[in-house]
């Protein structure tokens, strides 16, 4: 059987170095939204820590999209390896294949909308700044572009009051940081 601190290790490993701290803060968005969620805390955690894995070099497969490759890694190669109950195990892959904030379908469960927005969350405000410029190129102007389009195709997706408040704090918080990104580059972006 595979455990829990298997799959932390695996994510801090093959995560190259962002993985295993974007399910860090994920999680801790999650206990911050998911106060008045029912949900099954062991399923999200799993879910929350195999969710980008498809992103992962190691299992990255070109014309895939990174959620669907995660729900075919942790069915594959990981449920079978585990304790949980098929119901359960419906519920970890659809939380896993439908987090990207390009995915429009609707949720069936509490586990898969937490980490959606949980996931959206750690998209906006500072640390989601920081996370466009890391991921590259060198080139300001398309980070900024790419921030813009991230910011307004999540901005008004958050269905949780506590995700709401956090996304408007947040949100603010970009804009003034993008503010001053445009005004210190003089046009130049």
């Amino acid at each position: 059987m595979l455990s829990l601190d298997t799959i932390k290790q695996m994510t801090a490993e093959d995560g190259e170095g962002w993985g295993l701290a974007h399910v860090q803060r994920v999680s801790h968005l999650i206990e911050l939204i998911g106060v008045d969620t029912p949900h099954d805390a062991e399923v999200l955690t799993w879910a929350t820590y195999l969710h980008d894995w498809g992103a992962f070099p190691r299992y990255f497969q070109a014309g895939i999209p990174h959620a669907l490759r995660s729900r075919q890694i942790a069915e594959t190669e990981i449920l079978p390896q585990t304790h949980f109950t098929p119901v359960q195990q419906v519920i970890l892959l659809e939380s896993i294949e439908k987090h990207d904030y390009q995915d429009e379908r609707p949720l069936n469960s509490n586990e898969a909308l937490l980490l959606r927005e949980a996931d959206y969350l750690d998209m906006l405000g500072a640390v989601g700044i920081a996370r466009e410029f890391a991921w590259g190129p060198n080139q300001l102007q398309t980070c900024y572009d790419r921030i813009l389009k991230h910011r307004e195709k999540i901005q008004g997706r958050f269905t949780l009051p506590i995700a709401q408040q956090i996304a408007a704090h947040r949100i603010e918080q970009m804009n003034t940081i993008l503010a001053q990104i445009a005004d210190d580059s003089f046009g130049y972006l």
